[in-house]
């Protein structure tokens, strides 16, 4: 199982997220599947808020990408966690989209599946704005 993603942005600069397939497996492999097939390369950050930022929408308007299930778990959504985007049914998963949260966020805990950690680039998350594309995400 892969344990670490480093994406890096078009504009320059890049992050290291611990992945934790322990605690989301599918959610993991499926992450490292699209992110090996190059389908994150190019794709913008669609939403940038003073807490989150999130990508991963190849449609980049918040509204692509197929669904998967949840995989809910205990990882608290403490600065630099790295979640899956989801519609009003808790039980079902975007299957592209993914954020990263800049602070504290626990009113997301137990809602949303939490499959990563931001390990080091936090400063280059901070300075994301809305339509920074990935230039690539490397897997390991």
């Amino acid at each position: 199982m892969p344990t670490k993603a480093t994406v890096e942005l078009a504009k320059g600069g890049s992050f290291t997220i611990a992945l934790r397939s322990d605690k989301a497996p599918k959610t993991v492999e499926n992450f490292a599947t699209k992110a090996r097939a190059k389908l994150y390369d190019g794709l913008t950050f669609h939403r940038v808020e003073d807490w989150v930022v999130q990508g991963g929408d190849p449609q980049g308007t918040g509204r692509g990408g197929g669904q998967m299930p949840s995989e809910l778990n205990d990882l608290p959504f403490a600065a630099g966690a790295v979640g899956v985007a989801r519609g009003p049914d808790i039980k079902i998963n975007n299957d592209s989209q993914w954020f990263v949260v800049k602070t504290d966020a626990a009113w997301l805990n137990g809602q949303y599946t939490n499959f990563g950690q931001v390990t080091a680039g936090m400063d280059v998350v901070r300075g994301i704005k809305v339509g920074d594309k990935i230039k690539t995400i490397a897997v390991e």
